[in-house]
């Protein structure tokens, strides 16, 4: 496993990452115009369901069959590593087949319990994609392992592709027989994209076979693990994950009686306290989202090869994959938290022109937001470390001592008139702060890894404070001139620049960590063509 692998793994991963959100983008807005608040009602309702099953029935078994196919393959135990594949085949599949059954069958029954009946037909439309997802997931954790992310990567842009045309497609087709059809029609689309993408990583395994055989027979031997002992460790390692996943979004569920409730006893209306909730949630919160594609990509690409360093026992490799992923978090999640911080206002108001107060009402609550990016990047990627040294129940009790820190916080300050809802935006912030601090004692004493607080650090937020003063400074310049869209674009787009351009001058990237990137000697050629 090079260093190699896991840097383009996740340089891969990321960048598949944001190709999905823009596909996302172009997705929703058109949606909504094209079937209305009434057909949006329908599929709400069905969409979080399915995600409900789908993350119960695979969050962490992919990252199991990650793990346990990098542990063999770093003894050469091809075999091994295939049977890990196999027999978490048949599993997913198994798990496939009744999620979507009970969704497709049940689906009246599910919607109901909503309060949307009108959403069946959405619910019906979209169960069968949870028996190919499942399908793909362990594609996807076998080559994971091998850490080899393209497959993932492109099944991933593959599956959201297929999802977005077919979903606007049947959604425009059949808006003229009523709003449930249309939306079920947008439903089917993620249906088309996971057939999509499962066809993709059966074509690119089909392709790779020969040399998967060829590794397979060569280390085959007469007696094998058992499939109950696959199944056992396959269950020791993704519950604790699947666990961890629930936490936040359970939390999230709570908060929203917490912050309704506590808004109303401080004299605010249901329809204030709802609009200013709005404002957190669904106005703030997404561009939140947008940065954990990056660091999740990090994390994803971490674990495979921190476990097969683990597994080679070679402690000098580990850290130092240890000690890059962080880095690259860091790198990430910085200009990240001070772009959003800097422009919180201007990127409102660019995103909401036709709802100006609420979009200046958001700012503050995305400012707030914006400081947990930092922390939240330290969580994933250490997360990731903490899954691929079998010490994957820590990321997990971290995760739920700051939730509860999060309920405390979110309870007492919503209370107070001043701070209201951004009284949430700061729990979730200590929530992330504390799951990180206490991310990175466990870190440090799970692998003995040592972080230069120079180069990790400040060399960072150096080029990141420069960053935002231009970020700042463009913005109020321009902005008189050309108002506050284009003022915006531009001032990130020379942020950005700027950004890159002081990570060499402080040299917080190295010549050889460029190298690993994919196509990375082009880009040095190119760099050192601007020296001259």
């Amino acid at each position: 496993m090079a260093k190699k692998s896991f840097v383009q793994g996740a340089v891969i991963l990321g960048i598949a990452g944001i190709i999905i959100k823009v596909l996302g983008a172009f997705f929703r807005i058109p949606l909504a115009n094209l079937i209305g608040s009434e057909g949006m009602g329908y599929y709400q309702t069905a969409y979080p369901i399915y995600v409900l099953f789908l993350t119960l029935a695979t969050a962490g078994i992919p990252i199991a069959i990650s793990r346990m196919v990098s542990e063999r393959i770093a003894v050469d135990d091809y075999y091994e590593a295939h049977k890990v594949f196999r027999v978490s085949f048949i599993l997913l599949f198994c798990i496939g087949i009744v999620s979507a059954a009970i969704c497709f069958f049940g689906a009246g029954l599910l919607v109901g319990t909503m309060g949307n009946p009108g959403a069946k037909l959405a619910m019906m439309a979209i169960a069968p994609a949870l028996l190919f997802v499942p399908m793909q997931a362990a594609y996807r954790g076998y080559f994971q392992g091998m850490q080899d992310m393209k497959l993932t990567a492109v099944s991933q842009v593959t599956e959201q592709f297929c999802r977005v045309v077919v979903g606007l497609f049947l959604a425009y087709f059949l808006v003229k027989f009523g709003r449930e059809y249309a939306a079920a029609g947008a439903s089917f689309g993620a249906t088309a994209g996971a057939i999509g993408g499962v066809l993709t990583v059966v074509i690119i395994y089909l392709y790779k076979r020969g040399s998967l055989e060829h590794n397979i027979q060569r280390t085959k031997r007469s007696s094998s693990e058992s499939s109950s002992s696959i199944l056992a460790k396959i269950f020791m390692i993704a519950i604790p994950v699947t666990i961890g996943a629930a936490i936040m979004p359970i939390m999230n569920a709570i908060d929203v009686g917490i912050v309704m409730r506590r808004l109303q006893a401080t004299g605010w209306t249901y329809a204030a306290a709802n609009s200013m909730y709005g404002q957190l949630t669904g106005m703030a919160g997404p561009l939140i989202n947008f940065p954990q594609v990056l660091t999740q990509a990090v994390a994803m690409s971490l674990v495979p090869a921190v476990a097969a360093a683990h597994k080679q026992k070679d402690m000098h490799f580990l850290r130092e994959n240890v000690q890059m992923g962080l880095r690259m978090a860091i790198i990430i999640g910085l200009p990240c938290a001070f772009g959003l911080m800097a422009l919180s206002e201007p990127i409102m108001l660019l995103l909401y022109p036709m709802q100006r107060e609420s979009a200046m009402n958001a700012a503050p609550c995305l400012f707030i937001m914006a400081i947990g990016v930092i922390f939240l990047s330290t969580v994933q990627t250490l997360t990731g470390v903490l899954q691929g040294v079998g010490k994957q129940m820590i990321p997990v009790r971290n995760l739920f001592i700051g939730a509860i820190m999060k309920v405390i916080i979110t309870y007492t300050l919503t209370g107070v008139e001043q701070i209201n809802v951004k009284g949430a935006a700061i729990g979730t912030v200590a929530a992330y702060m504390i799951a990180a601090t206490l991310n990175v004692m466990a870190v440090k004493k799970y692998t003995g890894a040592k972080f230069d607080f120079m180069l990790t650090y400040v060399k960072p937020t150096i080029s990141t404070l420069f960053m935002a003063a231009a970020a700042v400074f463009v913005h109020r310049v321009l902005f008189g001139m050309v108002g506050n869209a284009l003022a915006t674009l531009m001032a990130v787009c020379v942020a950005g620049a700027v950004y890159c351009v002081m990570l060499f001058v402080t040299k917080s990237v190295k010549r050889e960590e460029i190298v690993h990137m994919p196509k990375g000697k082009t880009l040095l050629n190119i760099m050192d063509k601007f020296k001259r």
